[in-house]
């Protein structure tokens, strides 16, 4: 069999960007100047710009935000995955488990994840769990997935399906995909997948998704610095 491997990280790379700043300038004045703008298109944005962006951010004049592209690639659980597309503001492609044999990569927490659940649905917080409960979850983890991922190849060298032997495969085995998304649905993803103290809106997102989109946001902030200081000014509310 396969040599199992367990994560607690999860990985994003941005594969290809047509996105930057001046992206929005002249989107945003095509309506004032028309085809005069065509002069900036393709040209970065300048300090004097920021302003432009700042208001657009503020007055929630979302349109000229989406005129650019991010294309990411996300190694993370399954789970993760099922709560990403619950946002249909991008396009995914994700490995198949009923073309190619899935690999033995298995997500247990970390030991700072917090386990204990207290308080009830919409108003609760999650704490750490003790040593006992790290160590229940820790070896159970490991030991349902060995088990699930023997199953599954046993039924695969009996000749089964692999859409049909992947059915034992747990939610926490990981899987692949590409994100392609502009910048204003990347910051309505932002501002519900993130927890900040700035956020004008709080948000409670699950651990392994946030840790996804930490690292999606460092990205945008590289590619983008005076769209995301402007996000983060307004209080991360998405135009």
């Amino acid at each position: 069999m396969n040599d199992i491997v367990f994560r607690s990280d999860v990985t994003v790379e941005l594969v290809r960007s047509a996105a930057r700043d001046g992206d929005v300038v002249f989107a945003a004045r095509v309506s004032t100047v028309g085809e005069q703008s065509l002069a900036a298109a393709g040209q970065d944005a300048s300090e004097r710009d920021a302003g432009l962006i700042r208001y657009l951010m503020r007055d929630r004049h979302g349109s000229p935000f989406e005129h650019n592209s991010f294309t990411f690639y996300v190694e993370a659980p399954i789970f993760v995955f099922r709560e990403f597309m619950r946002h249909r503001i991008a396009s995914y492609n994700e490995e198949s488990g009923r073309y190619r044999e899935m690999r033995p990569v298995f997500f247990v927490p970390a030991r700072e994840r917090n386990l204990v659940q207290v308080g009830k649905p919409g108003a609760y917080q999650f704490q750490p769990g003790s040593d006992e409960q790290y160590e229940l979850v820790d070896q159970q983890v490991r030991e349902q997935s060995a088990s699930a991922y023997a199953a599954y190849r046993r039924m695969l060298e009996a000749g089964v399906a692999r859409e049909v032997a992947r059915s034992v495969l747990p939610l926490n085995l990981f899987s692949s995909m590409y994100v392609t998304v502009n910048a204003r649905s990347l910051m309505n993803f932002l501002s519900l997948r993130t927890s900040r103290e700035s956020s004008r809106f709080p948000s409670f997102p699950q651990r392994e998704i946030e840790m996804v989109a930490e690292k999606m946001e460092a990205l945008f902030a590289e590619a983008m610095p005076l769209t995301h200081q402007a996000f983060e000014d307004g209080g991360r509310v998405a135009p």
